[in-house]
Formats: structure tokens, sequence, C-alpha cells
């Protein structure tokens, strides 16, 4: 079974970093999909300190494996403009998502 990769770019590492010094020990940010959104699944980001039997980790980041089915290859950037700051997922598997990026289809 080939091994699923999840990427972080720095930017979203460095994010990732500073938030969790306001967080609870141990925590880690949850990259999750659930059905639902507009356009079938949905992103869901989430500060986590429980790890899962069925949970894959890439540094301070968590994925379950059945999320990572429909993540595999994508990058977790953090993005900022001059109107804006977020997370975003580049999701290479995605075939049409929203207009706001937070959910899509396969």
């Amino acid at each position: 079974m080939t091994a699923l990769q999840f990427n972080i770019s720095e930017s979203a590492k460095a994010r990732i970093n500073k938030i969790l010094v306001g967080e609870p020990e141990g925590s880690r940010l949850r990259v999750s999909v659930k059905g639902g959104g507009c356009s079938g699944f949905q992103y869901m980001l989430d500060f986590d300190t429980q790890l899962n039997d069925d949970d894959m980790q890439f540094g301070t980041v968590v994925v379950d494996t059945t999320s990572l089915e429909l993540l595999k290859e994508s990058t977790l950037d953090y993005v900022e403009s001059l109107g804006s700051a977020a997370f975003e997922i580049k999701n290479p598997n995605a075939t049409a998502k929203c207009g706001c990026g937070n959910s899509f289809s396969v």
C-alpha cells in the first residue's frame, strides 16, 4: 500500500506554530473532510489534542485516513492578501469547488 501524501507549505507551518502557542499542550491542527457544503464535501480545520487510531500525522497536522483519501497530494497553505488571511487547501483531486473555496466535489 502506498503512503498517502499531504503537504504543508512553509507559511502554513509558521502560522500553525504561532497559533499553537495559545492552545492546550499537545494540540495539533486537525484537517478533515465532511459531507456537506454546496459542492458535496467541505474542509474542516480545528485544533485537537486527541490522536485517533486512524490518524496520520504530518508534523503538527493530523488527518484521518478517510479524509486523507480525498486529500491525497493536497497542500495546506496559509495565504495573506490585502483584505484577508486564511488557510487554503489546494486539492488536485477536486473536480469542482464552490466560490468560497470551502467545499468541493471529486
